[in-house]
């Protein structure tokens, strides 16, 4: 890890406005400082990827580790077949055991990317409850689970609460709190953690599980939420008019997740670079006196943009989006790979052309110009491009006669055109 370690970690958290809740803020503050701890928090493999909502707990189990502490990651391979009721106002669909491996599959290397298990001091570990729950018995997890959480607490829980004044629960979501608990349990007996962290939603969860430590080992636990990601309207953010923004780069590409967060709004941007980021207060400082001098420029969003693509996908990808989203704003074509370009090109009007148009001597610019919408007419496309207003792939277009081929095809595909400063268009000539 290259970021810089955080000391005063609850201290961090309030400045970055990631501190939402605490069992007992005074004491697991003592304990803090007394030394290094052990904390672990819970990710449902409910999808085949995470996504950006899941940063928050994620980056908070880095920022931890960056103090000095040991974190654990701990993939739900046994609750996520029951499936958390918190935040779901309908019973999720049960998902099969095929599916639930696949899922697992593919989250544990994404929660693996963010935690640095070579140190020697206070390396990462990821577990999978799936491990120490599927051999306990039903009778046993009455019997020595179940007899020492009250009904009446598990009602009073938000998560149920809302469930039950709404269309219900079942047994199945009702019992999942007792499964996180029992996750508490067991890492706090096999592990010695002592703190369990989450989102807000997570919070009657995490306390059953305080509860239950503290009744079946006699141990101290603590837990400690954190707000979930929001916009400044109170709308959760991570969702886009496509979609969920994944962490994985087949579902999310590395240049559709930079756009994401460059096109961040005024009255979000200074946030999320607090609690996604690892920039000190410094940085933080200088991008909000930037963004107050100079609005137009969009420099915090530019730097969110940096670090969360960087941070999730590496800094090649980010440089190759980072030149892709470039293009639009009059940028080199050259140094972009294809499946970037295509990102772009769904970002453009565009419109078909068969290719054995553009064999020989090809096809006029003003025709092109047309047909892809940018100009009325040919006659209109003419004086756009007389007047040194039209170009082919991002390079300015002199001649009033000029023409393109199938040598001016960007993979073998795109010919990129554009008028004035900003109208794009791509003209698509697909082989056969």
């Amino acid at each position: 890890m290259t970021d810089a370690a955080v000391p005063d970690i609850l201290a961090d958290l309030d400045w970055r406005g990631l501190y939402g809740d605490c069992t007992d803020r005074a004491a697991l503050s003592a304990r803090l400082a007394a030394g290094p701890i052990t904390l672990y928090c819970g990710f449902d493999p409910t999808a085949d990827s995470l996504h950006v909502g899941n940063l928050v707990p994620l980056l908070a189990l880095r920022r931890f580790q960056l103090a000095g502490h040991r974190p654990i990651a701990l993939a739900g391979g046994a609750t996520g077949m029951i499936g958390d009721p918190s935040g779901k106002s309908d019973e999720r669909s049960l998902l099969t055991p095929e599916q639930l491996a696949h899922h697992l599959a593919c989250i544990t290397p994404q929660l693996e990317r963010f935690l640095d298990f070579t140190t020697p001091v206070n390396p990462a570990r990821v577990v999978n409850n799936y491990d120490w729950t599927a051999p306990v018995s039903l009778l046993a997890f009455l019997r020595d689970i179940g007899k020492h959480v009250s009904v009446s607490s598990m009602i009073a829980k938000e998560s149920v609460k809302t469930r039950m004044d709404g269309r219900g629960i079942s047994f199945t979501e009702f019992s999942y709190m007792l499964l996180q608990g029992f996750d508490f349990m067991h890492l706090r007996r096999h592990f010695d953690c002592e703190l369990q962290v989450g989102a807000t939603d997570q919070w009657g969860n995490i306390t059953i599980g305080t509860e239950l430590t503290r009744k079946t080992l006699g141990a101290t636990v603590w837990g400690l939420v954190f707000p979930l990601l929001t916009r400044a309207d109170g709308a959760k953010y991570g969702k886009t008019a496509t979609g969920t923004v994944w962490l994985d780069a087949k579902k999310t590409s590395p240049y559709r997740f930079y756009q994401f967060f460059v096109n961040a709004d005024d009255a979000d941007v200074l946030s999320l670079l607090r609690t996604l980021t690892f920039l000190p207060r410094e940085s933080i400082a200088a991008l909000e006196a930037e963004i107050q001098r100079q609005p137009e420029a969009r420099a915090p969003q530019a730097a969110l943009a940096r670090e969360m693509t960087t941070l999730v996908h590496g800094a090649a990808a980010y440089a190759s989006a980072a030149r892709a989203s470039a293009i639009l704003f009059g940028g080199s074509v050259q140094d972009v790979d294809a499946a970037t370009f295509a990102d772009v090109v769904a970002e453009v009007p565009a419109c078909d052309l068969a290719r054995a148009r553009l064999e020989g001597d090809g096809v006029p610019l003003v025709e092109l110009a047309a047909l892809a919408g940018l100009a009325a007419s040919r006659g209109e496309a003419r004086r756009d491009l007389a007047a040194g207003g039209l170009y082919l792939n991002n390079v300015r277009a002199t001649d009033v006669n000029g023409r393109a081929t199938v040598h001016d095809l960007l993979f073998g595909t795109y010919l990129l055109l554009r008028r004035g400063k900003r109208s794009y268009a791509v003209v698509r000539a697909p082989r056969a």
